[in-house]
């Protein structure tokens, strides 16, 4: 965990946007922080792993935290989920190496804003995060197809929804849409990072939560609850 300590922590009164950079790169790290405050953006701490990445956000609160998608430590989607949660006013902007649309769309589902692939170069970043800062949606285009359509196979068969009458937490949902895409119990630890005992507790739960005997019958019950959630 590296912070930039010549900054003052507090809020700007110049109303400066404020940004935390966490990338496992030195180098990544340094050119967006070289960018960005070249283009009047105050970087206020750097994060090298996920763990480093939340704790700073809730030390600092900043406008904006740009997170690398893969991040050892804490895992990208889940420091998102750390920071939506409890410091829901920052705005979680992904710079992902990889321009992948099911990664955008799980960090989106995560609670981030916005979703940045690196290969777009670092000149759309201060005006990206300044938009993300006002609360707007950052989304390229071609992933903004791919979230309409799965919006629209959503709209067809209910999947992803979350009843608002529902016994499970969020994380019990998330576990459960992952088992109603035919995913096992070590293919959902791996895609929520967590490991698989975690993993097999949330599927116990969430079926005595609804009144099943096996995941299978979970599945249905899901089904029919997202099923009614749309009628």
């Amino acid at each position: 965990m590296s912070r930039n300590d010549t900054t003052d922590p507090g809020r700007h009164a110049t109303g400066t946007l404020r940004v935390i950079v966490a990338d496992d790169d030195p180098l990544s790290r340094r050119a967006v922080r070289d960018a960005l405050q070249e283009a009047g953006v105050t970087v206020i701490a750097e994060a090298g792993d996920g763990r480093a990445a939340v704790e700073l956000t809730l030390h600092y609160v900043p406008d904006v935290l740009l997170l690398e998608a893969d991040l050892p430590g804490v895992a990208g989607q889940e420091a998102i989920r750390v920071v939506h949660a409890r410091a829901p006013a920052v705005a979680v902007v992904v710079h992902a190496r990889l321009d992948d649309a099911e990664v955008a769309l799980r960090c989106l589902r995560a609670g981030a804003l916005g979703f940045l692939p690196k290969r777009y170069g670092l000149e759309p970043l201060p005006r990206a995060l300044r938009a993300a800062g006002r609360g707007e949606a950052i989304v390229p285009r071609h992933i903004a197809g791919h979230l309409l359509a799965c919006l629209r196979r959503q709209r067809e068969d209910a999947a992803g929804l979350r009843p608002v009458r529902s016994p499970l937490t969020g994380r019990e949902w998330e576990v459960l849409d992952l088992l109603c895409d035919g995913l096992s119990t070590d293919e959902v630890a791996e895609r929520l990072v967590l490991s698989t005992e975690t993993v097999r507790s949330h599927i116990k739960h969430t079926m005595r939560k609804l009144g099943v005997s096996s995941r299978g019958q979970a599945v249905v019950v899901a089904r029919r609850m997202r099923n009614a959630a749309v009628g």
